[in-house]
């Protein structure tokens, strides 16, 4: 695969999302990174500020959101233009790469569970790296799936996403600097 022919779609923000566009940059990737008004971020390359018009075209049931997610997420209006954000990273990746924590329902913790379970909706290959359990997770149809050392994830598709956790910890940002590597050193 040719890396000029590669996007990422993210978000920028701090952790996991400016960590994939820092790895993005350094390989030569290109990079969209969707965010709104108000919103802070630490990436500004490939800056893309949805409008109002835009985010509701990511809009979704705050009720659905928490039936599915098993957990309730309070009405306001900056986590629906972080949902509706998030809706467009997903919806523009062929391929979703997530840097977080499984939980024991099989959804991911915080806000990148609503991408990770976009992802499964949308049936988009889904990789989660699991800073707890220090390994990569794929879906598998119904259930997640360890990956083995030997054959750890490598970006197939020229339009993928980054996103996760603002709280990357050291195993997180090697889990992207190697997948970066594996794929397109």
């Amino acid at each position: 695969m040719n890396k000029k022919d590669c996007i990422l779609f993210s978000g920028g923000a701090k952790g996991s999302e400016a960590a994939f566009g820092a790895f993005a940059e350094e390989h030569g990737i290109e990079e969209v990174n969707f965010s709104f008004e108000g919103h802070t971020i630490e990436r500004q390359r490939g800056l893309r500020i949805l409008n109002h018009e835009e985010l509701l075209r990511g809009d979704v049931s705050l009720e659905y959101v928490s039936r599915l997610m098993n957990r309730r997420y309070t009405e306001t209006p900056t986590l629906r233009k972080l949902l509706q954000s998030i809706w467009f990273q997903i919806n523009n990746g062929q391929e979703i790469y997530v840097i977080g924590e499984i939980l024991e329902d099989g959804t991911v913790k915080g806000g990148t569970g609503w991408g990770a379970e976009f992802a499964k909706l949308c049936n988009k290959p889904l990789f989660v790296f699991d800073q707890k359990k220090d390994g990569w997770f794929n879906w598998e149809q119904t259930e997640w799936q360890a990956c083995s050392e030997k054959a750890p994830p490598v970006i197939q598709h020229s339009h993928f996403s980054g996103t996760g956790t603002r709280f990357l910890e050291e195993n997180g940002k090697i889990a992207i600097s190697e997948l970066f590597q594996r794929s397109f050193n």
